[in-house]
This record gives structure tokens, C-alpha cells and sequence, in this order.
């Protein structure tokens, strides 16, 4: 029986699984019932699991081996839903169709000397679980790490943008604007000179950078000169490295709109999310995957993207999240239409495609060993070049 002919033989068993978390939907790292879930299937099919991981209730790594030596094929899992919305990214798919994947691999008795690996990534929309475990030296075992993901289209991406978030709170001293205001110090002040700063350091940097910034809180009355204003910047570049030479830039236009404005601050940075390196011939692989299986609505490999904790596992490992259409063309994620569509015909269906995809992927790198070696020095070429 071939990989197609399995999955297809087994997909309601999963799509069940999806829709049961569908209709049960849990934010991240309380995503108990899905973690639950999906180690007791991985534990029906063979695999040895290990929960919790990197301080993280809800985050798992299962391990199966087949015969001795050969690669360790990685696949990662998220189950998060949105606060208020539910699964309106379509998370609920992901494991379901990652586990039908593993099942018709373990199942195929052409196959022999190999390593699967699937980890459980919990909040990907929050608090970034892949860069916990990545900090604790998980995600790095693997020799690829492949992704399924509903989506619009079915394509994989080439770039993604690089995130650094930090906020800053200025203290100055407060007074009444009509009595006595050059006994103030305002805090507003230094964000907005904060603010005109980055625009002017918006004209020297690279044209990938992005910079965006916003107050936190209201600064008060409009006579009273405010002591406290909380802003949030948000930068953004598609490599990491330069990234971080504006990071220090940023910082010094902070520190001359506090100095400007006589006023005290703290930064506080947030998680950096690293651009993903690019895997041309990992992508190549997985789309004459999705052509072989005639998956819907196939365009071209989308050359940019935003940012995502995948990306920092990306940074370490060759990876690919093939994204599979449910949804009509144009519709964006973290919407209605995204809900609408969970548990449809068209979100079955993309799991039988994401699994189909990827488990055929799978198989061509156990199997040629070329194939992946190619793969891991693409990777660090392109690695040197993003900088």
C-alpha cells in the first residue's frame, strides 16, 4: 500500500482529532487536552515521549526508531488557539495532519534506518514555546524540521523578517502646566523625541528594515506634564545580524530622547525572532510533493513573509512549513473566514494534503541521502550570506 493509499484509509481517524480541538480550543501553554491528545497517539504509534520540556507544561518531544543509523526526520506541531477567536489560524490541522504523516511512514515496511522526531511547540502566538526549548538545546537534534500550516494557497515561503521587540518606560517628574512647568520633566516628551528620532534614522538604514512604535498607556491630562509614558518599539529586518546593529541605534535614540527631555528610562527587551535561513531546494522538494498529489490551489514560492518563532528554529536547522489552501484565495488569517472554514471539507482535506506532502517528502530523504546532504549545504551557504 502506498503513503497516499494509507492516508487516505486513515484520515477520518484524524480529522476527528482535529475537530475535537477544534470545538475545545486552548491558549498557549495551557494547551493541555491537545498536548494529552497527541502524546497518547504518538505513544499508540511506537513512539517514546518526554513531557513536560523546557519548563513548559504543554511542550513534548516523541521519538520513533526504525533500524540503526540514517536521518532524524523532524516534524513540529503547534495547537494554540487565538484569545477570543479560537482556532482562526488553523493550529487545531497541524498535529493531525503531522500525525498521519508519521503513521503512514512508520507503516511503510520499505523503509528502514531511520529516526522520527515530533515536538510539541506550545504558544506560538504568545510567548514563542520553540525559543524556550530552543534555549534549553531542544529543536537542534534533527537534521530538518518540516511544518504543515492551512493557509489560502498551498506554497512555502523563501524569507522571513527578523523581530525585535522592546518597551521602554520613561520617568520624569510631573507638574501643572499653568503654574509652574519648568519644574516638569516629561516623560511624553521623551517618547516623542523618541519617535522623530527613528524617523530620522529611518533614512539610514537598509531598505528591509522596518521600525514601528506606539505609547502604551494615555499620558494624562493636558495640563499636568506626565512623569511616566510606557511606549513599545518594534523592529524588523530579513537578516538577524544587521537586525541587531539597529537594535544599538535604536537604543541610542532612547537614550538622547531621555537626555533631551531630562528624564530617566528603562528598556526592557522582549524575544528576538531570527529571519529564517532559506532552504531553495528543501521548498523544491516539498512543491513536486504537492504537485504529485495534485494539491489545490499551488502557486509560487511566496519570497516574503512576517515573523514567526519557526524562524529561529529555521536559524539552526534546515526547515519548511509547506502551507496547504482550505480557505479561498485572499483570505487573511486570524479571521472569521479562518473559522468559518475549521472544520470543513476543504480544512479535512488539507490535512490529508499536509500529510500526503509531507510523509512523501519524508520518504525521498530517508531514502536518498544525497538529497539531504545537499539540503544541509545549501543551508549553510545561504547562512553565510544572510547578513
Amino acid at each position: 500500500m502506498t503513503l497516499e493509499n494509507y492516508i487516505d484509509t486513515q484520515l477520518s481517524t484524524y480529522t476527528a482529532i482535529a475537530d475535537d480541538f477544534f470545538d475545545h480550543p486552548e491558549l498557549g501553554n495551557v494547551e493541555y487536552h491537545a498536548a494529552a491528545t497527541i502524546t497518547d497517539t504518538l505513544k499508540g504509534l511506537g513512539f517514546e515521549v518526554t513531557m513536560p520540556l523546557a519548563g513548559l507544561d504543554t511542550a513534548f518531544k516523541g521519538v520513533y526508531h526504525q533500524g540503526q543509523g540514517g536521518p532524524n526526520i523532524g516534524f513540529l506541531v503547534e495547537y494554540d488557539a487565538l484569545e477570543g477567536l479560537g482556532h482562526a489560524c488553523g493550529h487545531h490541522m497541524q498535529s493531525p495532519s503531522i500525525l498521519l504523516a508519521v503513521d503512514s511512514l512508520i507503516h511503510d515496511t520499505t523503509l528502514d534506518n531511520y529516526t522520527i522526531t515530533v515536538y510539541g511547540t506550545p504558544a506560538e502566538e504568545t510567548t514563542h514555546g520553540k525559543l524556550r526549548m530552543l534555549e534549553e538545546g531542544y529543536l537542534k537534534d534533527i537534521d530538518v524540521a518540516l511544518m504543515m500550516h492551512g493557509a489560502p494557497d498551498t506554497t512555502v515561503d523563501i524569507k522571513s523578517l527578523a523581530l525585535t521587540n522592546l518597551e521602554v518606560e520613561f520617568k520624569g517628574k510631573s507638574a501643572h502646566a499653568a503654574l509652574k512647568p519648568e519644574d516638569g520633566r516629561s516623560a511624553f516628551d521623551a517618547a516623542l523625541l523618541s519617535f522623530n528620532g527613528i524617523e530620522f534614522l529611518r533614512e539610514h538604514v537598509r531598505d528591509d528594515v522596518k521600525m514601528h512604535y506606539t505609547v502604551l498607556n494615555t499620558p494624562g491630562p493636558a495640563n499636568v506634564v506626565p512623569d511616566y509614558q510606557k511606549v513599545k518599539y518594534s523592529l524588523r529586518s530579513y537578516s538577524r545580524d544587521y537586525l541587531n546593529s539597529v537594535e544599538t541605534r535604536v537604543e541610542h535614540v532612547i537614550q538622547g530622547a531621555a537626555l533631551m527631555a531630562g528624564v530617566d528610562y528603562d528598556i526592557h527587551w522582549g524575544d528576538r525572532l531570527n529571519n529564517k535561513i532559506p532552504s531553495l531546494k528543501l521548498n523544491e522538494l516539498v512543491m513536486a510533493q504537492a504537485r504529485a498529489v495534485n494539491a489545490p490551489a499551488i502557486i509560487p514560492f511566496r519570497e516574503k513573509t512576517g515573523s514567526s518563532d519557526f524562524s529561529n528554529v529555521m536559524y539552526e536547522v534546515p526547515g519548511v512549513q509547506v502551507r496547504v489552501a482550505f480557505v479561498p484565495k485572499g483570505t487573511s488569517s486570524h479571521s472569521q473566514t479562518f473559522l468559518d472554514y475549521g472544520k470543513s471539507k476543504e480544512a479535512h482535506d488539507a490535512i490529508g494534503f499536509g500529510a500526503k506532502i509531507l510523509a512523501r517528502t519524508a520518504k525521498v530523504l530517508i531514502e536518498e541521502p544525497d538529497v539531504l546532504a545537499g539540503i544541509h549545504e545549501e543551508f549553510e551557504d545561504n547562512k553565510k550570506s544572510m547578513k
